[in-house]
């Protein structure tokens, strides 16, 4: 879904969470309608999904499938004159956005200008990440963000996850926290959108 916002600075390129959709109502539709409203361009697209009882292993096999998606989302941005591009992930899309970064050669062309990742490294019990993010990788500026009543996980690894992002040297690169919300951020999207918006107004 891409959506136009009256003057643009760029495109933010959003990837939706495991099992939902390019316009779900929690996280992704604030995103994609508010942050036009700041002057951002939107493209929000549709990632492979499963049965809504399919676990985070279950899930592992399909991420390359979404590394075509996340291509020619890029390009499609590009193609309507979008220069800055930034990709905002959230929970297993996150997964999806850091292999699709795995797959990238040592040497491998910085496609989008910025990352924003919203609850990364949600798994489900007994059921731990395959491998670390290669978030060295990453020479663009980052930015995590989690719910303050988010996923065990994804609360014990924010420090892990900070040092990580910080190694990789960009100082712009940050972490913020959504005061009162979930890992899905229900009733939080407004909240959600003002803390990446202030963080894409930085760079």
């Amino acid at each position: 879904i891409y959506t136009e916002a009256e003057e643009s600075n760029g495109v933010v390129i959003i990837l939706h969470g495991r099992g939902f959709h390019p316009d779900w109502h929690d996280t992704v539709n604030p995103l994609r309608v508010g942050l036009t409203e700041f002057g951002w361009n939107t493209l929000s697209v549709q990632l492979p999904v499963l049965e809504k009882q399919a676990k985070y292993y279950d899930y592992v096999p399909l991420f390359p499938e979404a590394l075509p998606r996340i291509d020619a989302a890029i390009e499609f941005a590009r193609e309507q004159g979008n220069e800055e591009i930034v990709l905002v992930a959230h929970s297993c899309g996150a997964h999806m956005a850091m292999a699709w970064v795995d797959a990238w050669d040592e040497n491998g062309e910085q496609k989008i200008d910025a990352y924003v990742g919203l609850g990364m490294g949600a798994t489900d019990y007994q059921q731990p990440m395959e491998k670390p993010f290669s978030f060295e990788k990453l020479t663009i500026p980052i930015l995590d963000v989690y719910g303050e009543h988010d996923y065990p996980g994804v609360l014990r690894m924010a420090p892990k996850r900070l040092q990580s992002i910080k190694a990789a040297g960009n100082k712009k690169t940050s972490q913020s926290v959504v005061k009162g919300a979930s890992h899905y951020y229900k009733d939080k999207g407004e909240e959600l959108t003002q803390v990446v918006n202030r963080w894409l107004q930085t760079l």
